[in-house]
């Protein structure tokens, strides 16, 4: 299964980066195997405004199963949730500590955004 983490940077030690659509970072981790890979966001570090859909979309094309992420406006969570793609907005720490919680079976998909659009 593969699950999407906002990341500050690009290895499991990074801090998990609590926005969404404007992550520095995205870790694709491959719970079967333990292998990740990372995406850069730095098109929509800075953009204007439909970062989240753009990350969304970045997500789903990816082959995610599951984004752990801190915050996630609506936008956003309507794109992913329309993919079938759960949404845990408990990402805290740094992105390991987050996986081993993920693996622990302790994170619940949330129902809803927990941000108002335009979060930066």
């Amino acid at each position: 299964m593969k699950i999407v983490i906002t990341s500050r940077g690009e290895d499991l030690n990074a801090e998990v980066d609590p926005r969404f659509g404007r992550a520095q970072y995205f870790i694709l981790f491959e719970t079967d195997d333990d292998s990740f890979s990372v995406l850069d966001n730095k098109q929509n570090l800075n953009a204007q405004q439909g970062v989240g859909i753009q990350a969304a979309q970045q997500i789903i094309n990816a082959g995610a199963a599951g984004l752990i992420t801190g915050n996630c406006g609506p936008k956003a969570f309507q794109v992913l949730s329309a993919a079938s793609i759960p949404v845990y907005l408990e990402g805290k720490g740094t992105v390991k500590e987050t996986i081993e919680a993920f693996k622990a079976g302790t994170m619940s998909p949330s129902n809803a955004a927990n941000k108002d659009g335009h979060w930066v």
